[in-house]
């Protein structure tokens, strides 16, 4: 690893991190990943299927319980760049122990932050965090929108955003914000709702579609981010936010659909509609041209060509996939 441009990426183990530590590896870059579990299986990680993780190395430690241990290790190997995807990031969830939510997206983040702007080393820090922060929108959003919370977990997540403004003001702290759109791609997590639909019409077994899949999403394949993240770590402004975004809005019933066409499947057959989960956002819109005009980044993988890429993944991995929890498990 020695003689290469170092990255720390906290939550390397998440479906987003994991995509970019490998998109960062490819990039030629070495790579510290930092989760509070054990690596996943495998099928998960994209790093161990593209034969990058040469220049990977993997440190188990969460930032709620062993920031001591991540100040360290930080101060040790003196990283340019650290990405921070760690997050209790369920919304419906978030309602059920929200203090589970402020505990880490709050105030265990704040404390890792307080550490962090002391360290004149690092040049860059990416906080990885969401659209939920505007709650529902009714056209396309920019970053100076207006912060309208509407869940815990969204809730959790504006307070961290505020504070690292704050750290920006007061401390001159090298932040920099990316908000994506919703991300899929191989490797996601079983419960989200492409892999979900996927491995459901692939084993026969019916899929709850939460508020009759009404809802309309930006979807955007998880290495087009992975792109634009590293492009923001590298070249994004300090104390600014980035949108990531298709300006394509589908609505989450369409996007089953189309897997079931894909699979040669009727949506009938395939699916039961179910309530919608509490503070459910209708839509979001967020206008990237930002990212675009100032980063030079534009989106090259169409959802239909990603909803392949993901069905290919499944195949490939389908009897791995199928011994995994296909549902959320909570850890505090």
């Amino acid at each position: 690893m020695a003689g290469r441009e170092l990255f720390l990426v906290l939550g390397s183990n998440s479906f987003s991190g994991a995509t970019f530590v490998d998109h960062i590896l490819g990039q030629g870059a070495a790579v510290i990943g930092v989760s509070r579990s054990e690596e996943p299986h495998a099928a998960f990680l994209p790093y161990r299927w593209s034969g990058l993780d040469a220049n990977f190395r993997f440190a188990r430690l969460d930032i709620n319980r062993d920031l001591d241990a991540i100040d360290a290790l930080v101060r040790n190997e003196r990283p340019r760049y650290i990405v921070n995807f760690a997050a209790q990031s369920m919304v419906a969830e978030s309602w059920e122990h929200p203090e589970h939510w402020f505990t880490t997206n709050v105030v265990s983040t704040v404390r890792l932050h307080e550490r962090l702007r002391q360290m004149e080393f690092l040049r860059k820090y990416v906080h990885v965090t969401t659209p939920e922060v505007y709650g529902s929108t009714s056209g396309f959003v920019r970053e100076d929108a207006p912060f309208n919370p509407s869940t815990p977990y969204a809730v959790s997540r504006a307070a961290a955003d505020m504070s690292l403004r704050t750290y920006f003001t007061q401390y001159g702290f090298p932040v920099v914000f990316t908000r994506a759109a919703n991300v899929f791609g191989p490797g996601q997590g079983l419960y989200r709702i492409i892999p979900r639909t996927i491995l459901s019409v692939r084993s026969g077994r019916k899929l709850q579609l939460q508020g009759g899949g009404v809802s309309e999403r930006s979807f955007i394949h998880m290495r087009d981010v992975s792109e634009a993240t590293s492009v923001a770590a590298r070249e994004g402004r300090p104390g600014e936010a980035y949108h990531i975004a298709t300006d394509r809005q589908v609505s989450i019933r369409r996007v089953v659909g189309m897997i079931c066409e894909r699979l040669g499947a009727k949506f009938e057959d395939c699916v039961e509609m179910a309530a919608e989960r509490p503070g459910n956002d209708s839509a979001y819109r967020l206008d990237s041209t930002k990212v675009r005009r100032e980063l030079g980044w534009t989106e090259r993988i169409s959802l239909e060509q990603g909803l392949e890429d993901t069905i290919a993944w499944v195949d490939r991995f389908y009897e791995a996939l199928n011994t995994q929890p296909q549902v959320y498990l909570h850890k505090p």
